[in-house]
């Protein structure tokens, strides 16, 4: 099945690629390799503002996560012009703003994970991972991923 046959499949419309907020570029590939910038959480068009811990919880995170995911993949697709391309996501870092106690970062994180390996499977989608608490993120946001991957020559 193909990434696309997928995505519709669990109804995802990539979204166009972001415009950078500040010095930088959404994404940079050298030879197979493309780094994606990272990514914050957005909801209704603006910054998902909140701290893990304090004002959002668990699940609320994780579907922060997991429509970062989307956002990468839009970029992704904007980069390289096809996701079939695609033959490792290689990693992924998040960032996810909460409190000095709250200690489900990786749970949080596994929002983004899960739908990478819902879309690409588990040959392409398995991937190394961090996922770091911070004090903030900016505009707010209550997490931030940027992801790397690997794809075939055009």
């Amino acid at each position: 099945m193909s990434i696309y046959a997928k995505l519709a499949e669990l109804n995802i419309t990539l979204p166009p690629i972001a415009i950078p907020a500040a010095a930088y570029v959404p994404y940079v590939q050298t030879g197979n390799l493309v780094f994606l910038s990272g990514h914050i959480a957005k909801k209704d068009g603006k910054a998902w503002v909140g701290q893990l811990g304090k004002d959002i919880n668990t699940e609320e995170g994780k579907l922060a996560a997991r429509s970062i995911a989307i956002e990468l993949l839009g970029t992704l697709h904007a980069g390289v012009g096809d996701l079939n391309r695609v033959t490792r996501i290689v990693k992924l870092m998040s960032l996810v703003n909460s409190t000095g106690d709250f200690t489900e970062q990786h749970l949080v994180t596994n929002g983004a994970s899960e739908l990478i390996g819902q879309v690409f499977g588990a040959d392409i989608g398995a991937h190394a991972r961090s996922a770091f608490g911070v004090a903030q993120i900016p505009l707010g946001a209550c997490v931030e991923i940027e992801m790397i991957a690997e794809i075939a020559a055009a």
